[in-house]
This record gives C-alpha cells, structure tokens and sequence, in this order.
C-alpha cells in the first residue's frame, strides 16, 4: 500500500477544496464487517486529476457527479479521479469495511467479563481509509457529518452532540472545518456519567464492566476536566471551538490518548480497578490536561503537513503539564516530568534516528516516515524546548504569541514560519535564530561546570558545552548552590542561586568560601544533559536525599542515570545510590522513576548477568525498608509510596519467600491488600521463576483467570503462561505471537501481555533459540499485521535480556536482508542502538 508522498498532497491541495462529508456507517452488519457510505462535496480550481483513498473489504459502486465510475479501478487505496473539470463535484462511494484487532481504523472489541461488544474509531495518521474514503490529508480540512446505524441497545459518541432519531438510528451534529484524521465515532452500550460546564455538554464514558471504577473516579476526572478548561480559557484568547466534550475510555487503545475534537479518546487502563498511586493519578490528570490543549493546538490550528507535527505534540505536551501544576492540586507536575519523561527525549535523541524537533520539509516526505516522528523527540524534547522558550522570552510575550497563531489560523492550518513569526510579533528577541538554534538541530548539549578555588576562600565557576555535530545551542538556566547544614546531618540549604546564560556568561565569581554543591540547571528548565564537578558529586552521593526540592533531586538522579548511560559511573554506583536514599525519597515520582531505572535497566542490562541476583537482593532490600518506613496507621498518607514499595519487591524477588505468602494471605502484612493487579504481579513473578511445578503454576493461573475474567485479567493470564520456563509453553507463546491473520491471531493488547511475559532473564538458557527465530520471523508479521503491531512486536517482543554482541548482528542483518517495514525498522534501529549502548556498559563493569 503506497503511503501519500507530501508532493502528491500539495499538488492535491491545489487542485481542490474539499467542503463537506456526509458518512453513513451501518454497525450491525456483523462481527467481521460494517458498511461505510460516503459522500464527498469539494470544488476543482482548474482541469486535473486527482485520486481518494479507500482501503475496504470491497467497493460495491462510486459515482462522480452522477456518472459511474468502475470499483475495479480501485488499485491498494487508491481510487483515480481523472478528467475534473473547475467547479462543485459530487463524489459518492459506497463501501463494506472490515473491523481492526490492532487499534487501527474502527477497532472492534468484545469484553470478556460481559460479552458485550464495543467500537471506537482511531483515524491517526492515514487510517481514516480503514473507515471511509477520504482525501486524506491534514490541509484539506473540511465540514464532517456522519449518521451512524447500530445495535438498538448501544449508545454512539462523535465529535459532535448524537442525537438518536429512532431506535438505533443516530445524526451526528456536523463539525466544524476539522481535518479527516480528526474525525471519531464510537459506539457501544456505554456506561456514561454526564454534566455540563460553561454551558457545554460534558461527559465520561466506558465499558459497563467498568461502571463501578469510573463512577468511583468520577468527581475527580470532571474536576480535573473543569479546571483544565477553565484555565485554557484564562489563558487562550480563543474560545474551545467545538460543541460538547466527551471523554470516552475505551479497550485496547494503542495510545495514551487522542485528541479528535469534542470526543477525546483514552486507553481505559486509565479507569483504575486497582490500587494506584497519587502520581499515577497525576499521569491521568496530564493526559486529560494535554489531549484537551490539543483542541486549540492541532484541532483548532493544525499542521500543514506532517514535518510540523511538534506543532501538536510538543505544545500539548507542554501546556499539559503547565496547566495541570497551575490549576489542579497536582502542583509539582515538573518533577514526575523530569524522572519519568524526559530520559525518553534525552535516549532518542542520542540515536541514529534521531531527527530535530521540527525537521526539514525533505526529511518527512510520506505518512510512513512522518509516523516515525511520533516519539521522545516531537513529546519530551520539544516540551522541554518551550520551556526553555518560555524561560528565555517570558511567559507573557509566549502567550501572547500563542493567541496571535491562533487568531491567524483559527480553523485553518499552519506551518513553524506561520508560529515563529507570531511569537516574533509578540517579543524583541530574535525567536527566528532561536528556533533555528533548538528545533533544527538534533542532539543534547552536555554541560559540566569547572570551579576553581582561591586561597582567600573565594572561588569561581564557568560551563564547558559540548553538543552534537551541529553545535551547541544557547541555554538560560538555574544553577543551585547548597552548603552542608550545620544542624541537621544530611541535609542541604540553598544559597541563593545563579541565573545563567551559557554561554554568553562566561566565568562567575563567588565568596564565602565555595558550595558544597553546584548544580547546573537547577529546576531543570532548559534541555541539556548535565555533569557534577568532583566536590558536587561526592556531596551528592552522601546526601542527595537531603536536598529540600524534589525538583532538584530529580536533576542530580537525571545526571547519575545519563553518566550510567554513557559509561562515566559504574552501574553498581548508581544501584548504591538507590539503595543509601530511596529509603527516606518522600517524592512518589522519584521513588518510582528511580526503581523503574535500577530494576529494568540497571539490573536487567547494564549490570553482568552474573552480578544480576544480588541486584535484584538489593533491590527486595530497599523496597523492605521503604515497606518498614510506611508501616502503621500514622503512615497512611504514605500509601503510594507502600505501594510502590509492594510493586518492587514482587519484581525484584529471586525466590518465592514472602509473595507467595501475601498471595496465600491475600494481603501484606501492614497493608495493602491484593487486589488484581498485585494478584497477577506476584503470578507473573512466580510463573517466571517456576517457583512451583508446572501443573500447580497453570491451574494458579487458571483459578486467577476465573476470579478476575476481565479483558485485563486475561492479559495477565497470556502473560503469566508465556513466562512459564517450560519449552511448551514457550512455544504456544511464540505461535500465537507469530500469527498472522485469522481468529487466532492475537489483538494488540494480547500480543503485548503475552511478548513480555516471553522473555525473562531468568530463562536464557530455554529462550536462546528464539533470538534467531526474532529476526526471521519478525519482519513477515510486521509486514502482515501493519504498523501498530510491528511497533508492538520491535518494542516488547524483541530478545532484550540477551545483552551480547551477537544479537546486535543478528539485528543488523535483519535490517540489511529481512526487508522491515518503515515502523518495525525504526524500532529495530532503536533497539538495536540500546544494545550497543549496554553491552559497551556491560563490558566496562566486567572489567572494573
């Protein structure tokens, strides 16, 4: 299937404009299949031809301003147009199409726990074909107006207000110029809770499986929503374009969420049937906070093309947690940001495929390639760039420079010289220099401070800046200066702090005798990796945790993970690290960003296999000590933080001591009980270290799979019998990993659950056959299950524990011979770079 080239889409854009869809879906056609009927009002400026995109199960009759055209000469997803003539034309189509298992297009989903079935549109970035014809392009925006046909029981959401005419019969209310990708339906017999706000229509929806949890969640998601939108309307001069907001929750979604216009969609693991932690809640309160930014950017104000992508994501990513810290109780969004975000930037952006923010018109010049963009760079790095912005031009001039873009372009679509000449408008800096400086240029400056000290007690610092190929680019930051304090053993005060501009600022000077601390971009408000000077970095190790702002805190652990990374500390320093100041961590954030990294990188790959059970020793023995911390009723606020504490302890055990009691007991000692996350997690853990024969492992999970028979129950059970070190088992796995089509094949949600179940380090010896069997099997699937499952199959099936110079050959020959597609190529590059990167670590803590 040929992806649309940006030549063809200009050349389309100037023939045409599109100004009106009305679409018909009829949903009770079966399990398999729905009807989709299209009619396509739009206007040829001259004599051409031209061609819409289509991709059904067949093409029953198309006809162009009355007169037939042949279905037959419908060639991949293209149907030709040829001859136009200037003026209006009427194009009609009338299709059957099929339904997706991967989250693409109209996903069909039927809920275990219930048997009810549920569809929901995903149409991002070319996928609207899976569902109507279109011309399929971000710049050809047009009015959409669909009537949906369905099940008399089931509800339907859209972008617009649904109105039910008749027993199954439902009328979208028409949207405004959206572009197609935008557009969304979903239907089902929806569990709904409905308000209003600003005399708007607000709503929430999920599975009815799900009712219990989301009501219990309830008031928090729509005051979190409420707030959200009110401070958008403080800030945005521009009003919220659409005529209603809903929220739909829904299965097997690829994403976190997206923004289509009035119906914003989010994976339903964001409806909590267990236990969670504040700062999980918080990472739902962004989501909503992000995805509802995006309807003024992308939705209001879209893209041109796909080159300018950063124009949706970054700032979505951006203002979703500003807005989120500035209106909502989650007020220190910036530290979760730093730990558990910005890393996923730092890590893209040190790879081959590495791109700038905003790339070069040439360097996006298909759907395919552009969505390959979708990563840390366009979210994290780009975020981290407007705060940097933000920081070096002032919120104010920032502002007033999004209002303008938005006054410009309303119901339009942009390019990064349309937004950089707004934000000119709105300020004396040179923002064109600026942006050539940030979002043209790829790489992460590092920045290490030299101090010198004088006799008098005086002292003095300047930065080194070292960058990427394309040179270092100009930073304003924060740098921390803290002494010892005399009275408190462990702890740090604050000087106060140096404003910064590297590198204009040269050499500093201070008196008083030099801090016992010096941190660089203290408050992490530009995008650099950053290095400690001797003096700092001992300081830090005896007493990170002693520094009074997590945001500080989550600076010093950025820098300890990047010097890991790039082979300047020793994987076992950073591990001592964790275990001498997790314990007293009050930040839920750090805790977790910090276990996540020792447990799943430090041990399982930066670390020699052999030293890999004392790794994980140590880790049961942190999260031990944090258990002891937050025991007792006094403790209780401290809940997160024993959860989390649980969680590690379950990943991290070597033997079944202690979890199998807590699943027997059903409950930790102290608290918490098990609910069916932790029930599986510690089933996961067992299954994977056999730690029962086999008989009494499969009938455990069996018996747990009756008693929690929900789609996410049974994820669990796939991904618990795939972790079984029995070569049946694994050979079950990898024949449903690696089918193709058909019933059998497993959806993307069972395919992820039953591909991370698969590959334990525990197992090297049972799984080594399969790292060859990857790389030959893998590119047929990606090519026979499109782009999401061959992201999912790059991401979590590849042989990750087998950190040796042999895999990455193997890789490496896939990539030359095996012929990848676009998503799984960029995936295996990836990965592949990962592994350089920890077998040169690896090797370096064998010989230390």
């Amino acid at each position: 299937m040929p992806a649309l080239q940006r030549d063809e889409a200009q050349t389309r854009a100037r023939l045409i404009d599109v100004h009106r869809y009305d679409i018909a879906l009829d949903l009770t056609q079966g399990e398999d299949r729905f009807g989709s009927r299209t009619v396509i009002h739009f206007t040829a400026r001259t004599d051409g031809d031209t061609f819409v995109e289509l991709r059904p199960a067949e093409l029953h009759s198309v006809t162009l301003d009355g007169h037939p055209l042949d279905p037959a000469d419908l060639e991949d997803n293209r149907l030709p147009l040829t001859g136009l003539a200037p003026g209006a034309h009427e194009l009609r189509l009338d299709a059957t199409m099929r339904y997706s298992r991967t989250g693409e297009g109209m996903h069909r989903f039927t809920d275990p726990a219930d048997g009810e079935s549920y569809v929901y549109t995903q149409l991002f970035l070319d996928n609207v074909q899976h569902v109507f014809a279109a011309f399929d392009q971000p710049d050809l925006k047009a009015v959409f107006a669909l009537t949906v046909t369905a099940p008399t029981d089931w509800s339907v959401l859209g972008n617009g207000i649904a109105t039910q005419r008749d027993p199954g019969h439902w009328t979208l209310a028409p949207t405004p110029l959206i572009s197609s990708y935008l557009v969304a339906v979903a239907a089902g017999p929806w569990h709904s809770v409905r308000t209003e706000h600003a005399g708007l229509p607000f709503g929430i929806h999920c599975r009815r499986s799900l009712a219990p949890h989301l009501d219990a969640d309830a008031d928090e998601i729509l005051d979190l929503t409420r707030r959200c939108f009110d401070r958008y309307h403080q800030i945005f001069e521009e009003p919220y374009p659409f005529d209603s907001y809903d929220q739909a929750f829904v299965p097997e979604f690829n994403a976190g969420a997206m923004e289509n216009p009035g119906l914003v969609t989010f994976r339903d693991a964001y409806v909590f049937r267990s236990a969670v932690t504040d700062t999980e809640r918080q990472t739902r309160g962004m989501t909503i906070s992000h995805e509802m930014a995006h309807m003024w950017f992308g939705d209001l104000v879209t893209l041109q093309w796909w080159d300018d992508i950063w124009l949706n994501e970054s700032f979505a990513e951006y203002m979703g947690y500003q807005v989120l810290a500035e209106a909502t109780r989650f007020t220190d969004t910036w530290t979760d940001f730093a730990i558990a975000r910005k890393g996923w930037g730092y890590d893209a952006d040190q790879r081959p495929s590495t791109h700038p923010v905003a790339p070069a018109p040439e360097d996006v010049p298909d759907t395919a390639s552009a969505l390959l963009n979708f990563d840390g760079i366009s979210y994290a790095k780009g975020a981290s760039a407007l705060r940097q912005l933000v920081a070096w031009m002032g919120e104010k001039a920032f502002l007033a420079g999004i209002n303008d873009h938005f006054a410009r372009h309303r119901f339009s679509n942009a390019t990064l010289a349309d937004f950089i000449d707004s934000l000119a408008r709105a300020t004396d800096r040179d923002v064109h220099a600026w942006a050539e400086r940030w979002l043209r240029t790829t790489g992460a400056d590092t920045l290490t401070p030299v101090v010198r000290e004088a006799a008098d007690g005086n002292w003095s610092v300047s930065v080194e800046q070292t960058g990427s190929p394309d040179g270092t680019r100009p930073h304003r930051l924060t740098v921390g200066l803290y002494d010892h304090d005399r009275t408190t053993t462990g702890r740090l005060v604050p000087r106060r702090p140096l404003t910064w501009d590297v590198p204009d600022d040269g050499t500093r000077s201070g008196t008083g005798g030099r801090p016992a601390l010096l941190l660089l971009n203290d408050q992490d408000l530009t995008y650099a990796k950053v290095r400690l000077d001797p003096v700092s970095w001992d300081t830090a190790l005896g007493a990170l945790s002693g520094l009074p702002d997590p945001l500080t805190r989550a600076v010093v652990w950025n820098a300890a993970r990047d010097m890991v990374r790039d082979g300047e500390l020793a994987p076992a320093a950073y591990l001592d690290a964790a275990r001498a100041h997790l314990p007293y961590e009050t930040d839920l954030a750090l805790v977790q960003g910090v276990l996540a990294f020792a447990r799943t990188q430090i041990a399982d790959r930066y670390l020699p296999h052999t030293e890999r059970h004392a790794a994980l020793v140590t880790l049961t023995a942190l999260s031990r000590d944090i258990l002891r911390r937050t025991e007792g009723p006094e403790h209780g606020s401290e809940a997160g933080l024993r959860l989390t504490a649980v969680r590690a302890f379950i990943d991290s055990a070597t033997t079944p001591e202690g979890i199998q009691d807590w699943l027997d007991d059903g409950s930790v000692p102290g608290g918490p009980r098990l609910d069916p996350e932790l029930r599986w997690r510690i089933l996961g853990r067992l299954a994977t270290l056999g730690a029962a024969p086999l008989g009494e492992l499969r009938a455990a999970i069996d018996a747990e799979l009756a008693r929690d028979p929900s789609a996410t129950g049974r994820e669990g059970a796939a991904r618990c019998h795939a972790a079984l070190p029995d070569p049946a088992a694994k050979q079950a796995a990898w024949d449903a990993l690696f089918t193709t089509d058909g019933p059998a094949a497993l959806s993307n949600y069972l395919f992820i659950a039953t591909a991370t179940g698969f590959w334990a380090p525990e197992q090297l010896d049972l799984l080594r056959p399969y790292v060859t069997r990857y790389f030959t099997d893998v590119p047929a699937l990606a090519a026979a299950r499109g782009p999401a499952l061959a992201e999912a199959a790059g991401r979590h099936a590849f042989p990750a524990p087998f950190v040796e110079d042999h895999t990455r050959h193997l890789g490496e020959a896939c990539l030359t011979d095996g012929n990848p597609t676009p998503a799984l190529r960029r995936r295996l590059i990836d990965q592949l770079d990962d592994l350089r990167r920890a077998v040169k670590v690896r090797a370096a803590a064998e010989t230390a």
